[in-house]
């Protein structure tokens, strides 16, 4: 009995959100009393592997043959569930992320394994194995027992405190035999310049309190000063302010930044839905009703014309 955590790259590079996949995987397999060892998919340096050693990893599968050059579901997935029948795995932890939604419900199947996505702390062994989960676009909490002997959990973006921990990497190639026939990627379309949504730890968002596309020059500036990514209500992208790619809520992307600033945003429970699980949320708007006010953890009433400018200006004389 093991645990096996896939380290998840982005051409060839780590990101925050692994690290804290590798610390929820350790305390996990510590609390159990088991060996915690992982995975890695596809091109990456084995300096950039070893670099995860602070984290307290030790023992590495790096599977880089075959069909494994692009992310396909179907072939990572065979990949994946080739190293954790080598190894022993009786519990496969990965990222609730694009990929990792792909995955997770496959290699389940395959592994004949119970699952749980969206985990957002380790599981009560007092009485099972309970695992707590975010439900209802965000909205709850679900607590799930898993029965079958072998599980596969999808842990939520920011939601673990990355914890470092003396480790010595070892890394072990690993041949595994995938069929990639079945996906023909012939173009990747990807977002340059900006923050990714999903991974932002700092966002501002907009919606029609703005009036206008030609007023978010502020939001921008705002957003550069302190690191964050912009985002947007969806009647914004609806109407063609700002891009889709930015549309925040039940229907679009789903954040969980340690601090959300909404600006001009009255707070429909849709957009709600795809912002509840964010550490810190700051709403400014001048309709002291606005709904985002009971969502709240601080409030601005006032108007975003004045109320961001003076923000913009005090990050300014702090930098």
């Amino acid at each position: 009995m093991s645990v096996l955590v896939y380290i998840e790259n982005w051409e060839g590079a780590f990101k925050k959100s692994t690290k804290e996949l590798i610390t929820y995987a350790r305390h996990l397999a510590s609390k159990l009393g088991v060996e915690l060892n992982a995975v890695s998919i596809g091109n990456v340096e084995n300096s950039a592997i070893e670099a995860l050693g602070v984290y307290g990893l030790g023992k590495v599968y790096s599977v880089n043959n075959g069909n494994v050059a692009q992310f396909k579901a179907g072939a990572y997935t065979q990949a994946l569930s080739a190293v954790a029948d080598a190894s022993g795995a009786s519990i496969v932890v990965l990222g609730n992320t694009y990929n990792g939604k792909a995955m997770g419900p496959r290699l389940a199947a395959k592994m004949d394994a119970s699952i749980v996505t969206g985990a957002i702390s380790l599981p009560d062994t007092d009485n099972g194995f309970v695992v707590k989960k975010t439900v209802f676009s965000n909205k709850g909490y679900g607590y799930v027992n898993l029965t079958n002997e072998k599980k596969v959990i999808t842990l939520n973006i920011n939601s673990y405190q990355i914890e470092e921990a003396a480790g010595n990497v070892s890394i072990e190639d690993f041949s595994a035999s995938v069929d990639g026939s079945k996906v023909n990627i012939t173009e990747v379309a990807k977002q340059t310049g900006k923050i990714p949504l999903t991974e932002a730890e700092l966002v501002v968002s907009a919606g029609r309190g703005l009036k206008g596309p030609e007023n978010w020059g502020m939001i921008e500036e705002l957003a550069d000063l302190i690191g964050a990514a912009t985002a947007c209500s969806k009647p914004v992208s609806d109407v063609g302010w700002r891009p889709h790619s930015e549309h925040v809520g039940q229907t679009g992307i789903t954040v969980s930044p340690n601090l959300y600033i909404a600006v001009g945003i009255s707070g429909a429970i849709q957009h709600l839905a795809g912002v509840s699980s964010s550490k810190t949320i700051c709403v400014i708007n001048k309709d002291p009703e606005a709904p985002f006010f009971q969502a709240a953890d601080y409030g601005i009433v006032g108007d975003a014309f004045e109320v961001v400018p003076k923000l913009v200006a005090a990050v300014k004389n702090l930098s």
